[in-house]
């Protein structure tokens, strides 16, 4: 197994991701972060109001000191204690209305949070499942998987914790410069030294923290890809012995998320201590200047003008407050490398949400249809006619086109990246109930022409006609349903036979699809299961065969009863014996149905109306089996040195 690198750039998060995150939550729940705002807020203002009353009572305090020196104790307490008792009791009223708006808005944060991600992940599934599969081709499953785990999960971070810390820490740090700037601006220089000397570590080490943040949310995405791969690859790595070199793989791929995580955490774990100490320092600090001031009755400076020397009054809530504005610079600074982490993870899913979605500008409609008087003429009910409704906006009439399944591929050019291209002037016709063949190496183009069919990728030039109508001019999700197709790797999904059936079409009784399993001879073994047709699959079908599984498939196709078959390597994963049983049913299939057949057991084509070989892109023979033998040529030497193309 080669060495696993990865060439990805590292995750760039575009300007305006956290805005976007707001706005979308506010599109989402506008009445409640409302209501959370002003919870918020009353809660902020309510956690800095104590200092003001511990500033009234100590002046409450020293003037009934002041009063008890002249008149006595008693007198003096008399004087000042209807004073305390209604400030205590506002103080508690104060206690209480916080206590009620953190308890509210934690509950509405909760609710908000859950409901935001339920819409994040409904928005990212759905957009998904619009997308072209060119994507899915060029992303892992596992990163993709990614998106709905741990990039989800620290938008959960942000929206419960860092966005409503954030708002109640700007809210105190605002009323805490007001009111310290209130009381004394000398000792307000001190504090801002000391916020200077905070913000300087926080962006230096809470800087170091971020990136190396956002590097262990790419490396997660990159471990979750190679485990995921891994698994659904297990029997090859165990078939090919790689177990030691798949591990020493996802040892390095571990090896880098660890050192990232361990990076990201040191210069976390470090910012809180050090922002911490800074703040008692600062403490300190204030004390000491505070005190000298008083002693020194120097006269103070403030919002109010230049007067009074300060006071205890002034000096011990200023410390108090202090303290407080300190602890919420250190709470934003905290809250950095969540906002950083959840900006990463935003990024990687609005960059998913943001794919351009798979293109569809047909208008032409698969509709019920019936015959009247030799029209056709379309009907609400299903009545096992279908018709393409093709409006003439230039005319303003609309028409009518039975659905036939006649197919043809007019001088069509293709490329999956348009400077080297697979298909080359590839023409052919497939008339109502023909079967076309195609042969050839691996990589020729046979898969590439079936895709084009279904309009999974665009052709580069030329035209594709459908019944006569352009398929750019059908809508894909109405050409798809008219189109049946069987794959080489089965995809089959959690639930009972019967619903992996009914897949096919969904509203198919029991009988349509116990008829479509008989049909492709899937009766007998479905029937042998330990619960019959309610016998639930897991992981793919896991406790089926392979050919099982196939031929579930091919009953998935059947209960369709689509004009048009692709079989791409339908028996490619049956035994011989069984499939010999399953031709049989195959044939009943494609009786009266337009069927275009790839396969490499050329036995199987042999009663094929045309057989197209393709080599390098190019259909370089067509005719019967009878007329290629006879012109020998490729198909000849195919035939004639081996059954088998590879």
């Amino acid at each position: 197994m080669p060495k696993r690198t990865d060439t990805r750039p590292p995750i760039k998060v575009p300007k305006g991701t956290l805005l976007r995150v707001i706005k979308l939550l506010f599109k989402d729940y506008p009445i409640h972060l409302s209501v959370v705002a002003i919870c918020l807020l009353i809660s902020a203002v309510s956690a800095t109001l104590p200092s003001l009353f511990m500033n009234q009572t100590i002046k409450l305090i020293e003037k009934g000191l002041e009063i008890g020196k002249e008149a006595g104790w008693d007198a003096g307490l008399q004087a000042v204690i209807g004073d305390i008792t209604r400030l205590t009791l506002i103080l508690i009223c104060v206690y209480a209305i916080a206590l009620t708006c953190s308890f509210t808005y934690n509950r509405l944060m909760a609710i908000v949070t859950q409901g935001f991600l339920h819409k994040m992940r409904v928005r990212m599934f759905g957009g998904m499942q619009r997308l072209p599969l060119c994507y899915f081709d060029s992303h892992t499953h596992g990163d993709i998987m990614s998106h709905y785990t741990n990039d989800i999960d620290t938008l959960r971070q942000l929206v419960s914790q860092s966005l409503p810390n954030l708002l109640n820490a700007i809210v105190i740090i605002t009323m805490c410069v007001s009111i310290l700037s209130y009381y004394s601006l000398w000792m307000f220089m001190v504090v801002l030294l000391g916020v200077a000397a905070m913000l300087a570590v926080t962006k230096t080490v809470g800087g170091n923290s971020a990136r190396f943040f956002v590097r262990q949310q790419q490396s997660m995405g990159k471990v979750e890809g190679f485990v995921e791969e891994m698994m659904t690859g297990q029997k090859v790595v165990q078939v090919f012995n790689h177990e030691d070199q798949t591990k020493a793989d996802f040892d390095g791929l571990n090896e880098q998320l660890f050192k990232d995580a361990e990076s990201a955490n040191k210069f976390a774990n470090i910012l809180m201590p050090i922002l911490g100490n800074i703040g008692n320092i600062l403490y300190v600090a204030v004390a000491v200047v505070g005190g000298a001031l008083m002693i020194l009755k120097v006269p103070n400076l403030s919002l109010v003008g230049y007067g009074a020397p300060l006071t205890i009054a002034a000096v011990v809530p200023f410390i108090n407050m202090t303290r407080q504005f300190c602890a919420n610079i250190s709470q934003i600074s905290q809250q950095v490398n969540a906002v950083v982490m959840a900006q990463a993870g935003a990024a990687r899913l609005f960059a998913l949400m943001d794919q351009p979605p798979e293109t569809d500008e047909g208008y032409v409609k698969l509709v019920n249809c019936r015959e009247e008087n030799g029209k056709i003429v379309e009907c609400p009910e299903r009545t096992g006619m279908w018709a393409w409704k093709h409006p003439h906006k230039a005319e303003g009439t609309v028409t009518y086109t039975k659905l036939a399944g006649d197919v043809v591929l007019d001088h069509v050019d293709f490329g999956y990246v348009p400077e080297k291209m697979v298909l080359h002037d590839v023409t052919l016709y497939a008339e109502p109930g023909q079967k076309v063949a195609f042969v050839g190496a691996t990589g020729a183009g046979k898969t590439t022409i079936t895709n084009l069919i279904n309009r999974f990728y665009d052709i580069a030039d030329g035209k594709i006609r459908y019944d006569g109508i352009n398929i750019n001019k059908i809508h894909k999700s109405d050409l798809r349903r008219s189109l049946g197709v069987i794959l080489q790797d089965t995809n089959l999904f959690t639930g009972t036979v019967m619903e992996n059936i009914r897949y096919g079409k969904l509203d198919a009784t029991d009988e349509e699809c116990i008829q479509a399993a008989k049909l492709a001879n899937a009766d007998d073994f479905i029937r042998r299961l330990p619960e019959g047709y309610q016998t639930m699959l897991t992981a793919n079908g896991a406790n089926l065969s392979q050919g099982q599984r196939q031929l579930l498939s091919i009953a998935r196709a059947a209960v369709a009863d689509p004009p048009v078959m692709i079989m791409d390597e339908a028996t490619s994963s049956i035994d011989t014996r069984t499939e010999a049983l399953v031709q049989k049913g195959m044939d009943r299939l494609m009786r009266g149905r337009t069927v275009f057949v790839i396969a490499h057991r050329l036995s199987t084509v042999r009663n094929a109306d045309v057989i197209m070989v393709l080599e390098q892109g190019r259909i370089i023979e067509r005719g019967n089996h009878e007329k290629l033998i006879a012109e020998k040529g490729k198909y000849y030497q195919l035939y004639t040195g081996a059954f088998e193309l590879e």
